[in-house]
């Protein structure tokens, strides 16, 4: 969220594109088959690579293994892109991959002689691959091998990339052998019936398996897993292997994790009605209604106060009502006002984030920081708990880290919630995504914005529009199937017409959505495969937003919602 707007993301027709591709699996190698790309690990620095406007650069950390990485960084005008011209053989099949970490990563090929491919992954923290295949027309003898961010986003990372396939005759790397066992295996969260896990990752791997108590239990691509269907209150050990086309690597050093007594959606906060409305509540004036926290309709089960502000500690927030903005509000009477909440039954937290927000937990330090300081809040102040509004991204394993720290401070009544932008829940490896299942034991509810996104993929593989019930229901339909449950699922959006650049619906339409996901009525063309009657409501931005119209959304929605089976 924002003093303004929410900013948009205008993505072009190529990224829909993009987005739209079907990921196509790596096949096993032949005896034969070598990776074909030059310098593919930038030992060289950027020898057989060519970088537009003099984006990219080498560098010595991070890096997924050797001693180099590349390192390219986007401008207004300028996607990064880097790309290396590949002999390969005619009519043949190549397996493309690379591992990349940072800002929004690209890879992909074209030249191919049938079917150009790419793939893509949104903010990654952490090392992760991507991958995918192609085959060569019958007079292809060279392909364009690529990698490129996004025009104005964060730096990208890349390392280890491979076109693996039958040699094209260009010169290669060295074949690749067994990796070696992963180090650093750790335990990530735990809920009654998962663990989820994390690893560091092995050069030249391109999967890892892990085994829970001596069996095979998933295999992934990255460097962290969640094992489900688990026993409650029930100890299990875990190891990780690494492999390639080459075998299987020995087994890692093994962790125990013990499930949770009691499951079902984390929900901290005790106290919340079964199905619940969230308002964010503004901190400053920006041309909507000025509000004081009893001036907001009963309507609102969680209202979050937005925002708490980044300090020069790395990790810590601070907050400081904004009393001449909102006409004299003083900081007796807004504690007042959050105590009268409470008796009311509601719950009121801070938000930390916003479209300005820049606060940064990159490393254990600053994830204590975060906790202490979101803990010393809510002791001055009295709030319930904290929002994750973070838009520039997040580290999965410091944010999990901060947030677990502060669950042990404040206890099981923590209201936590989080507010990700649509393209931070496309897929469970995602930063956001991957921090809402680590903490999901703990986790009150997360409210996706869906606004000001342009078009997105549903959870059935088809690109939807923003500002119709189907880009509220086949979204949602993500989490719902990844590992989330339903009281932990709201619908964000905005309040008016005058509250985001785009993405706004009418509140008929966000309860045709909630119908159709809790009911199966009310439905667009996207249908669930099945109800969700714990979907835990909707969210808006902003109950300032939505006095100026009138409560128009909260009289409407909250209606609604509270009336949920």
């Amino acid at each position: 969220m924002s003093p303004h707007i929410r900013s948009a993301r205008l993505w072009s027709a190529a990224v829909t594109a993009a987005l739209a591709l079907t990921f196509v699996g790596t096949g096993q190698a032949s005896a034969a088959d070598v990776n074909n790309v030059r310098n593919a690990g930038f030992e060289s620095g950027l020898a057989n690579w060519t970088c537009s406007a003099n984006s990219g650069t080498t560098v010595g950390s991070p890096v997924h293994g050797g001693a180099a990485a590349l390192k390219a960084t986007p401008a207004g005008q300028d996607n990064a892109r880097c790309t290396q011209t590949v002999a390969v053989k005619p009519n043949s099949t190549y397996s493309l991959s690379a591992w990349v970490q940072g800002g929004y990563t690209y890879l992909g090929v074209t030249g191919t002689g049938t079917t150009d491919v790419s793939t893509w992954t949104p903010d990654s923290p952490t090392w992760k691959q991507l991958t995918t295949s192609f085959t060569t027309g019958s007079a292809t003898t060279s392909v364009t091998l690529y990698l490129n961010g996004w025009y104005g986003q964060a730096a990208y990372y890349a390392d280890d990339v491979q076109v693996y396939g039958p040699d094209g005759g260009g010169g290669t790397d060295p074949a690749p052998t067994v990796p070696a066992a992963p180090a650093g295996l750790a335990v990530t969260g735990t809920t009654s019936s998962s663990v989820s896990l994390s690893w560091n990752g092995v050069s030249g791997a391109t999967a890892y398996t892990v085994y829970r108590d001596g069996a095979k239990a998933a295999t992934v691509t990255g460097t962290s897993a969640t094992v489900s269907g688990l026993a409650a209150s029930t100890a299990y050990s875990f190891q990780v292997t690494a492999s390639n086309a080459a075998g299987e690597s020995a087994r890692s050093a093994a962790v125990t994790a013990t499930t949770a007594a009691t499951g079902g959606g984390g929900g901290g906060g005790t106290g919340l009605p079964k199905h619940a409305v969230t308002g964010y509540w503004q901190n400053f004036n920006n041309g909507a209604t000025v509000q004081k926290l009893s001036d907001v309709p009963s309507a609102y089960d969680i209202i979050a106060v937005a925002f708490a502000d980044a300090t020069t500690t790395p990790g810590a927030v601070s907050f400081t009502l904004d009393s001449a903005g909102l006409g004299g509000y003083t900081v007796d009477q807004f504690k007042a006002d959050i105590r009268a909440k409470q008796a009311a039954g509601k719950k009121v937290i801070v938000s930390v984030g916003g479209q300005n927000g820049t606060v940064s937990i990159n490393d254990s330090a600053s994830a204590t920081n975060f906790a202490n300081s979101v803990y010393a809040l809510m002791q001055t102040y009295g709030f319930d708990g904290v929002d994750i509004d973070l838009e520039n991204g997040l580290n999965a394993t410091y944010m999990t880290q901060a947030l677990r720290a502060l669950a042990a401070k404040a206890g099981p009544s923590l209201i936590l919630t989080m507010a990700p932008q649509t393209i931070d829940m496309q897929s469970p490896s995602a930063g956001y995504f991957q921090t809402a299942l680590n903490v999901k034991d703990i986790l009150t509810v997360v409210n996706m914005q869906y606004y000001n996104s342009g078009s997105m993929l549903g959870c059935d593989g088809k690109v939807y529009s923003q500002g119709t019930v189907d880009f509220l229901t086949a979204l949602a339909c993500i989490q719902l199937q990844n590992g989330l449950a339903p009281s932990q699922v709201g619908l964000g959006l905005p309040a008016s017409t005058r509250a985001a650049g785009g993405g706004y619906v009418a509140p008929s339409v966000v309860n045709a959505a909630l119908d159709c996901l809790t009911k199966l009525t009310g439905c667009g063309t996207f249908k669930p495969s099945k109800t969700y009657p714990d979907l835990r409501g909707a969210m808006t931005w902003s109950t300032n937003w939505d006095a100026t119209a009138g409560n128009a959304w909260s009289t409407s929605v909250g209606a609604h919602v509270h009336a949920l089976p």
